[in-house]
């Protein structure tokens, strides 16, 4: 396998290089639109053309879905293609009209204005700027322009914050993470069109590995569902399962850690979190909880719904045909191996998303931008608040 670092040194790469710029510069002058300026559109390109020549260089996915129908076990939905095209169905494409203020005729022509804001306001920003890209921040944001923006700059700004999390972040180094079997994705999605992101945090011992790789996990996942456009629009749905959760687990993280974890999925990336179901959540869950809540706002807060060891309950909110047997459902034995296969396969293009210099190098952001944690003062006040909260999760246990 290659890495990106091969990839960049080597001579056919930058002959084709100088090639897909032009060609790139061309289409873009007809399209009269910004030119990417990003790493990815350029190998994305390249490696589709050494994939139609006979050059001794492996063809490496970058993103772009094959034509072909998907290998057996490859259930979940390809990535998009490099230049832009429309997935999305009838059903679709009125539920964003309705839900996230999204007109079809206008979609390139907004995508276009964030691109357009980037490159005044930000220039110097190593961030993609393709439409396929641009649209996840925009219909995460109901397609305010502004708003958008924030977001993306979030998005890049949480990598710098939390470098133990976003380093070299690729399938490979949290394969440890996905043979416990601390998360998958369920093969079908609920009514609404959702995906069900399964977390066990039972799995996990604080002596196993650092608390971070699970993040790792998590992030990568969420990178993955967010690809295909319908996700983009129904949003995800997560199924929390407590069983095995002890003192241990409950305080490793910490209010600090929670903080940069609830500040990543509301205001860093790009996807709408639709329902949070806790199930088989023990006592201590109360003090779990006391350290979270603090940090979600209103809304996420009544997503979350504690059903106990209920199932009945867990059915009303998820349906059975969907779930495994594991939560009552009809749906075969919880696979763990089919997601973790889904991210291992997709190693080299997160190689080019991640393994790469600093995007905010040379970009000057407020201090407002900055995480708490990494203001003068924050990392005492939680841990102020953290004595404090351990104390609620002796009382529970």
């Amino acid at each position: 396998m290659r890495d990106a670092h091969s990839i960049l040194q080597s001579p056919i790469y930058h002959r084709r290089r100088r090639r897909v710029t032009q060609l790139i510069t061309l289409s873009n002058e007809r399209r009269n639109v910004a030119p990417p300026g990003t790493v990815r559109g350029l190998l994305q390109a390249v490696a589709k053309m050494m994939s139609e020549e006979s050059e001794p260089m492996r063809h490496i996915d970058l993103g772009s879905p094959s034509l072909e129908q998907p290998a057996a076990g490859h259930w979940f939905p390809g990535p998009p293609p490099p230049v832009y095209s429309c997935t999305l169905t009838p059903e679709l494409v009125a539920k964003a009209r309705e839900e996230l203020q999204e007109k079809p005729e206008w979609r390139l022509r907004d995508a276009q204005a964030l691109r357009d804001m980037v490159l005044k306001e930000q220039p110097n920003l190593r961030t993609r700027l393709d439409d396929a890209f641009l649209l996840r921040f925009l219909r995460a944001r109901k397609f305010d322009y502004d708003r958008a923006m924030q977001l993306l700059l979030n998005y890049h700004t949480s990598r710098r914050a939390w470098p133990e999390v976003f380093q070299d972040l690729k399938p490979s180094t949290v394969k440890h993470v996905l043979d416990l079997g601390f998360l998958t994705v369920l093969p079908h999605p609920d009514l609404n069109g959702c995906y069900i992101l399964c977390l066990r945090p039972g799995k996990w011992k604080a002596n196993d590995y650092p608390f971070e790789d699970n993040i790792r996990a998590i992030y990568l996942t969420l990178e993955k569902l967010i690809q295909p456009e319908e996700t983009q629009v129904n949003g995800i749905v997560i199924l929390a399962d407590y069983t095995g959760v002890g003192l241990s687990q409950a305080s490793n993280p910490g209010p600090f850690l929670a903080k940069k974890v609830v500040s990543i999925l509301q205001d860093s990336f790009p996807i709408r979190i639709k329902a949070v179901n806790i199930i088989n959540e023990p006592r201590i869950f109360k003090g779990i909880f006391a350290i979270i809540k603090p940090f979600l706002k209103e809304k996420m807060a009544e997503r979350y719904v504690l059903h106990g060891s209920d199932l009945r309950s867990l059915h009303r909110k998820i349906p059975q045909s969907v779930l495994p047997e594991e939560y009552g459902g009809v749906a075969r034995h919880l696979d763990m191996s089919a997601w973790s296969k889904t991210l291992l396969d997709s190693e080299e293009e997160f190689i080019v998303e991640f393994c790469q210099p600093d995007p905010l190098e040379g970009v000057v952001l407020p201090d407002s931008m900055l995480f708490e944690g990494e203001q003068p003062g924050g990392g005492a006040r939680d841990d102020d608040t953290f004595r404090g909260l351990r104390s609620q999760l002796y009382y529970c246990y």
